[in-house]
């Protein structure tokens, strides 16, 4: 069994930040890529952002690049996603998942290629 547990989710103005973390715990992998992704109300579930299991690839929602940064920390089976310059469009749930990968440079961009999901913290940015 595997668990993921997201915080640092809050209620922030437009152009705060706020820094998501998401632990993994539970039956690991030896490798595994993680993702980012969104839901806002009455909309389906969107990726966010994604990183391979060596950090060294990273992908991006176009709306949020350069304001958002995926990384991870291998060590503390730890993802975080700093969001800098919030708008009002990125309220919604944040999830975070992972994906079971023997490829170090592998990056899931879509649910489909993500096996554990977490169960999500709420971001909302008023304005």
């Amino acid at each position: 069994q595997v668990q993921l547990v997201e915080s640092g989710g809050g209620l922030v103005q437009v152009g705060g930040s706020l820094r998501l973390s998401c632990v993994v715990s539970g039956r690991t992998f030896s490798s595994y890529a993680m993702g980012w992704f969104r839901q806002a109300p009455g909309k389906e579930r969107e990726f966010v952002a994604g990183i391979s299991w060596s950090g060294t690839a990273t992908n991006y929602l176009e709306s949020v690049k350069g304001r958002f940064t995926i990384s991870r920390d291998n060590a503390k089976n730890t993802v975080y996603l700093q969001m800098n310059s919030l708008k009002p469009e990125d309220t919604a749930l944040y999830y975070c998942a992972v994906a079971r990968t023997y490829n170090n440079y592998f990056v899931p961009r879509v649910e489909r290629e993500c096996d554990y999901w977490g169960q999500g913290t709420q971001v909302t940015v008023s304005s």
